[in-house]
């Protein structure tokens, strides 16, 4: 076996804090240890975690420099996430980082300023059905599902238009009871840094303990691992040929 795709797992971990909030309930040990669980049973990935209240959030250049994939899952706190942390992150994507981007992250510094837009998008929260279609069968990142399709009996409601530049992939669309549909899988490539935003993950409901959406962040960490790529050269250069 080769050498194993280092994760770092990064969470506000806020809400599962708050012992009135039905997130302390769900996730006692925070989302990013369920999130971890899973990942860190896989043979070929080394595990760690980050939170928002740590030094430096948990993101010092020592993590962030030893991270190939790192999941980002934020909500409350979005606006606390220090600028200059953002950007170091922002250079780790386009240096060749990976970036998996759940749920209300969509919201995220780090995720507006690799896709350049708002990330607005409808919601509601009624707990209702969401049904995440596989619409790239092909696709690594959807590897070893058995349907072709992911039912989630209860969640929150993501509606388009979601104000995003087109993906370069477009793995899943959600179609919920309410009769929305998002767009709910998104692949893209930042320099050399491949990322994917996946929608489930409310706090409030065990999405992170739902066995094919574990299955998903996992393939989708192997997927946004650093991949090999020719030398880049940048500046002022001489020319190759006599001119």
């Amino acid at each position: 076996m080769g050498t194993p795709i280092r994760v770092t797992v990064w969470n506000e971990f806020r809400h599962e804090k708050n012992k009135e909030h039905p997130a302390s309930k769900v996730y006692p040990d925070g989302m990013h240890a369920a999130i971890a669980e899973h990942l860190q049973a896989q043979p070929d990935i080394q595990v760690r975690t980050a939170t928002l209240d740590e030094p430096e959030h948990g993101l010092t250049d020592e993590v962030i420099a030893g991270t190939d994939v790192m999941t980002w899952w934020g909500h409350a706190a979005h606006a606390e996430v220090r600028d200059e942390i953002v950007e170091k992150v922002h250079q780790r994507v386009l240096e060749g980082m990976g970036l998996i981007c759940l749920h209300s992250a969509h919201y995220s510094k780090i995720f507006k300023k690799l896709m350049g837009s708002s990330c607005s998008l409808k919601w509601r929260e009624v707990g209702e059905n969401e049904r995440l279609w596989v619409v790239e069968p092909g696709h690594p990142i959807v590897q070893g599902l058995e349907k072709e399709y992911i039912d989630l009996e209860h969640t929150e409601m993501y509606g388009e238009r979601f104000d995003i530049p087109m993906p370069d992939r477009l793995v899943f669309i959600s179609w919920f009871a309410g009769g929305e549909v998002f767009r709910s899988g998104c692949c893209y490539q930042r320099g050399k840094g491949r990322i994917f935003y996946f929608r489930p993950g409310h706090e409030t409901f065990p999405i992170f303990f739902n066995p094919e959406i574990r299955q998903v962040i996992a393939n989708a960490v192997r997927w946004a691992a650093p991949q090999p790529s020719a030398a880049i050269t940048w500046g002022n250069v001489k020319p190759l040929e006599d001119i």
